[in-house]
């Protein structure tokens, strides 16, 4: 009888260690979403200062270094919180972009995160953008991740009335999108373009190793934020439908052309007002050059809403229709 009673105590108290494990490890995932996440963290381009002679700051400061200054930051900030991260690069060195997306498929990461920093020919601009692979009906968990950091990035880096972009990377590169974030689907994966470095004085900003550990904290957060959510779908692609629109890509945003963004949208709307038919066809065209100058600035989305009405009111409603997906699927509000 005693032996039984020991045996009964013992199963009992065996039974409640289990049980007190198990709602111990429920309790530290609920605490800790990230840990044992597989991140891969890639800091954009790197080793190009002989080569790309436009990825470069007004006071001297490269996009290359800032990058990897913020991803060194985040992967202790990751690595401490229990995350395994797989790092693209860890220095100044040339990566091939298929090597990049190659290392997150092969770990199983569990999302793919790409630090860059933005630039054009107006040193006026500074707002965050974040791009995801394809369309948005499609990547909603690349469109989930993005909505969030970039209201991070904004509560940590900008007024709050700055604008934020969320936009497909078939907008700035037409033909088949951002090669990291394409070969690394279906990973959720974001490129993330926290400012602008063609600005001066975030350019400064940038060169602070306080403002860099501010930007990878709202990374943090983000992570943080997206693995304590249920995770949305990321579904297979489907054939790109809408005619691609060729933009000035990667140098050539740095052109005369693209300081007239702002101008060629307010010329179109004036003109729109009008309502002739040769306004209209001037008005299209200058949203147009609009898109094609700056495809991921402020009223990039509203350039093609707008081409969708003049496009109807000539009469070309094939044509007005792809303008729609476009504005619906290739730009997501954040609001």
């Amino acid at each position: 009888m005693i032996k039984s009673r020991g045996l009964m105590t013992g199963f009992i108290f065996f039974t409640m260690v289990v049980c007190f494990a198990c709602l111990w490890g429920r309790y530290r995932s609920l605490d800790n979403p990230l840990a044992g996440k597989v991140i891969c963290v890639d800091p954009g381009h790197g080793g190009t200062a002989d080569t790309d002679h436009y990825r470069i700051g007004p006071g001297g400061e490269r996009e290359e270094w800032i990058n990897l200054r913020v991803a060194l930051l985040l992967q202790k900030m990751l690595e401490n919180r229990g995350a395994r991260v797989v790092m693209t690069r860890t220095e100044d060195v040339p990566v091939e972009l298929s090597t990049r997306a190659q290392l997150a498929v092969e770990n199983d990461a569990d999302l793919f995160l790409s630090i860059h920093h933005n630039a054009t020919a107006d040193a006026e601009v500074n707002f965050p953008i974040v791009f995801f692979h394809g369309q948005a009906s499609e990547n909603e968990a690349g469109v989930e991740l993005g909505r969030i950091l970039l209201t991070q990035l904004r509560e940590t880096m900008f007024d709050s009335d700055t604008p934020t972009g969320l936009v497909s990377d078939h907008a700035i590169f037409p033909e088949a999108g951002a090669n990291v974030l394409r070969n690394s689907y279906p990973i959720p994966g974001i490129i993330g373009e926290a400012s602008f470095f063609s600005n001066i004085e975030e350019e400064k900003r940038l060169k602070q190793p306080g403002y860099n550990k501010r930007e990878a904290e709202a990374y943090l957060a983000t992570l943080v934020e997206f693995f304590s959510r249920e995770l949305l779908p990321v579904a297979e692609k489907r054939p790109e439908e809408i005619p691609p629109l060729p933009v000035l890509e990667e140098a050539d945003r740095m052109k005369e052309e693209a300081l007239s963004w702002h101008e060629f949208y307010n010329r179109g709307a004036s003109l729109q007002e009008n309502e002739d038919c040769a306004s209209l066809e001037e008005a299209l065209n200058l949203f147009t050059r609009s898109a094609r100058a700056f495809p991921d600035s402020p009223v990039a989305q509203e350039c093609h809403q707008r081409r969708a009405e003049i496009l109807v009111a000539l009469g070309r409603e094939r044509e007005a229709e792809f303008e729609r997906r476009r504005a619906r699927e290739h730009y997501v509000s954040v609001e």
